[in-house]
């Protein structure tokens, strides 16, 4: 008995001693932890949650957390080693999550939040900071300790199909709120994904496009919202795009995740595939591309096997290893977070609701139709999306929500009468032609954005009855788009022919009776206006404004507030003025069933392809996008970048323009509000550079900042800085930025084409900001360690 008692004793202090010595990630130095750690263990972490699958899928909406229900992924954990699993999930306006779970009755619900483009376009980063905190609290609560988001490609093209998850057409700007919103929803503890890096602006054949282009466009133009956020706010995780940049992969190019990233931005964090990203897991790994995500067989076999055959360094894999181990180290879950699922959804519903508000953008406003005066009480409500209200996009950027409020609602809340015939009508038709809508058995279909019935048609004899029953009307014209797709142009871009003649029509009856029209876009982006334009007597940009959507609209219609975003694109005339329009994809040209083949993929067994703008898109139009090309070139646009009216006037006055020894300057302007009614001004400085050295635009963005709500009277000297940095261009043939010699202009507008601004010259020395290693080059595999 002795003997046997003696025996237990030395075994349980032998496992003492052997788990004393196994080290623990957060007890232990990161060395010893990632010294313990098997092959298998150490491509557990390097390949997602989901590795144990076979598939040959080349993108997909994630959906693959356990620990999260509807969550898009998980790291996976190593529990002997103290190393726990890492929930992440989408997504850019809202947390993307299941509602429902197995045996629980309790609704999991999210606040839908107004997309990234409404957002860009209140011009305010503490209020998108707001909306970040309010987000990112969401995240903490429910258990997802990274958000895949937010999204700050440049919206190059109108017919993006993401370009609603996406800030500006301007670096400046995207870059600028990105960072708030990074910054915000981090402010909570929890991570977020900045994403997608880099060249992921079209959708059509996003896995295999192929960009080709210059690094001046590159890094002047694309890459620098990227720069502007990480080098302000930090991002937990940068997520890698699909396609190919100048034949190679984003997420193999280690000159882009190494050099670029890490080395000159000083990037702390860690790097992921989008899922299923990429072809080839080994070149992934030496790029820099620490995570692959959500992971399948076939990588980790690939990585296993180059490891064992000396292909693949340890030094890579250790090196990867350490990164996905110091972001797990910063994550809720690995500090002991209990996850309550109960955030305040109604504070954050106030929230949503004044951001929608404040993103809102005023078109026209004939005298003074907006906002509507207290006789009007009575309203014939039209168009399909009044009562069917868009919150969203579809995809990855799409939010279970609890409710969305339509225009409808909206409107009762405060107090008007709808017509109730042409609602019962509406009703009706939404409810019978919905159910009609082809429907595909093909899984991914699910996932291509939605197809809107058309407009209903409106009998000649009810328009006259409902304008001589009501006291004006309002008409919503509803766009929607997401993932996976472009905007066709001929019935999303343009107006379809239902639309135009509802428009006219209700416009022709109801201005006989001398009734207003007011038009509401519930879009997703840029739409042509000029051929109906004129019709109605205002025009309010709403966007797709997320759940409290009806309320915010009502709110700006009735001068509860007063409109106060700006655009954060160029809306042209036609699509046929867009610079690019000739290197992007027509969508009605392709149709759905060639976008779903193109996503089956074939992994390593993808061909190169030779179709123009699907295989392969060159980017022509260089660094001259939207604006740049607008007011450079003088082409008329339908609505200049930076455009918004108001219910107030303001005046600028008192401009000033200081310059340091660095030539940094200090832009000052006195803003003063010169009207009757409350409300906000967005500052806009942009600056003309000499232009001697290479070719540049007549004007960039160069600072921006919003005024605090002005009462009538009221004044505010805003102040904006600008970096001498900022003035610098990228010189490819020297491999570096520079500031050129000579006079600058510096412009206080009220938009990108404006003709009267408030201006001063300074004149700035010539300079070498940074010189940097040659990078995005054709066909460039650099392999990098640092």
């Amino acid at each position: 008995m002795k003997k046997k008692n003696l025996l237990l004793t030395g075994l349980s202090f032998l496992a003492i001693t052997v788990s004393a010595q196994i080290p623990r990630l957060g007890k232990s130095p990161l060395n010893q932890v990632i010294k313990a750690m098997t092959l298998d263990e150490k491509i557990d972490l390097l390949v997602g949650s989901q590795g144990n699958v076979s598939t040959q899928a080349t993108a997909t909406i994630g959906n693959s957390a356990k620990l999260v229900a509807g969550a898009a992924g998980q790291i996976n954990g190593i529990p002997r080693l103290g190393i726990p699993p890492t929930v992440v999930a989408d997504g850019p306006a809202g947390l993307r999550i299941d509602a429902t779970r197995p045996g629980s009755s309790q609704k999991f619900y999210c606040t839908h939040f107004p997309v990234a483009t409404v957002m860009s376009s209140t011009w305010n980063s503490q209020l998108v900071y707001d909306v970040g905190e309010a987000m990112g609290n969401e995240v903490l609560h429910y258990g997802v300790d990274i958000l895949l988001a937010p999204a700050t490609n440049i919206q190059r093209n109108p017919l993006d199909g993401r370009n609603f998850e996406y800030y500006s057409e301007d670096p400046l700007l995207a870059g600028t709120i990105c960072a708030a919103m990074i910054k915000g929803v981090q402010s909570n503890g929890v991570g977020t994904s900045l994403k997608h890096f880099v060249l992921n602006n079209q959708e059509t054949n996003r896995t295999s496009n192929n960009v080709i282009g210059s690094p001046r466009t590159f890094r002047e133009i694309y890459l620098k919202p990227f720069e502007i956020a990480v080098e302000t706010a930090q991002p937990w995780t940068v997520m890698t795009s699909y396609n190919k940049i100048n034949g190679t992969m984003a997420s193999e190019r280690s000159d882009l995740l190494t050099n670029i990233l890490r080395r000159e931005w000083g990037f702390k964090g860690m790097v992921m595939t989008d899922w299923f990203g990429g072809q080839h897991a080994t070149l992934q790994m030496e790029a820099g591309n620490d995570l692959l995500m959500p992971g399948k067989i076939s990588q980790r076999e690939e990585i296993k096997k180059a490891v064992l055959n000396g292909r693949l360094s340890m030094d890579i894999i250790d090196r990867n290893v350490r990164h996905i181990l110091e972001l797990i180290l910063r994550t809720p879950r690995f500090k002991g977070y209990i996850a309550d699922n109960h955030p305040d959804l109604k504070v954050h519903a106030v929230l949503t609701r004044q951001a929608a508000q404040e993103g809102m953008v005023l078109l026209k406003n004939v005298k003074n139709a907006l906002p509507l005066n207290q006789r009007i009480r009575k309203l014939a409500v039209f168009g399909r999306t009044s009562y069917d209200f868009i919150a969203g996009g579809t995809g990855s950027g799409n939010v279970n929500h609890a409710y969305v409020v339509s225009l409808i609602d909206g409107l009762k809340n405060a107090g008007f009468d709808i017509d109730p015939s042409i609602q019962s009508d509406y009703t009706k038709y939404i409810s019978t032609t919905t159910v009609k809508q082809p429907f595909s058995d093909i899984p991914l279909a699910a996932f291509l954005p939605k197809h809107l019935i058309p407009e209903m048609t409106i009998n000649a004899p009810d328009l006259h009855e409902a304008a001589r029953n009501n006291d004006a009307a309002l008409i919503t014209i509803g766009k929607t788009s997401g993932e996976f797709a472009d905007r066709s142009i001929k019935d999303n871009f343009d107006l379809s022919p239902q639309e135009e003649k509802m428009i006219s029509d209700v416009c022709k009856v109801f201005h006989k009776l001398g009734k207003k029209v007011i038009v509401v876009l519930n879009v997703c982006g840029v739409i042509e206006t000029p051929s109906w334009i004129d019709g109605p007597d205002a025009v309010l940009v709403a966007w797709l404004p997320g759940q409290e959507g009806g309320n915010s609209v009502t709110d700006i219609l009735t001068g509860k507030e007063s409109p106060s975003g700006r655009l954060p694109m160029s809306w042209p005339k036609s699509y046929a003025d867009v610079p690019n329009k000739d290197d992007f994809p027509n969508p009605d040209e392709i149709s759905d069933e060639q976008i779903l083949e193109s996503l089956k993929g074939f992994d390593n067994q993808r061909t190169e392809g030779k179709r123009k703008n699907f295989d392969y898109t060159k980017y022509n139009d260089g660094i001259y996008v939207g604006y740049r090309y607008y007011t450079t070139k003088n082409i008329p646009v339908a609505f200049p970048f930076g455009y918004g009216l108001s219910y107030t006037t303001f005046k600028y006055s008192q401009l000033t323009v200081v310059k340091d020894n660095q030539g940094n300057l200090e832009v000052k302007v006195k803003v003063t509000n010169k009207g009757k009614r409350s409300g906000k001004e967005v500052v806009e400085v942009y600056v003309a550079a000499p232009g001697k050295d290479m070719g540049k635009p007549s004007r960039e963005l160069r600072g921006f900042a919003k005024t605090k709500k002005l009462a009538p009277d009221e004044s505010e000297t805003v102040s904006v800085n600008i970096p001498y940095s900022s003035l610098a261009s990228f010189n490819d043939k020297e491999n570096q930025w520079q500031v050129e010699a000579g006079q600058y202009i510096v412009e206080v507008a009220r938009n990108a084409a404006d003709m009267r601004p408030l201006s001063k010259k300074v004149t700035e020395l010539a300079s070498v900001t940074e010189k940097v290693t040659p990078s995005l080059l054709p066909e460039q595999k650099m392999i990098c360690s640092y």
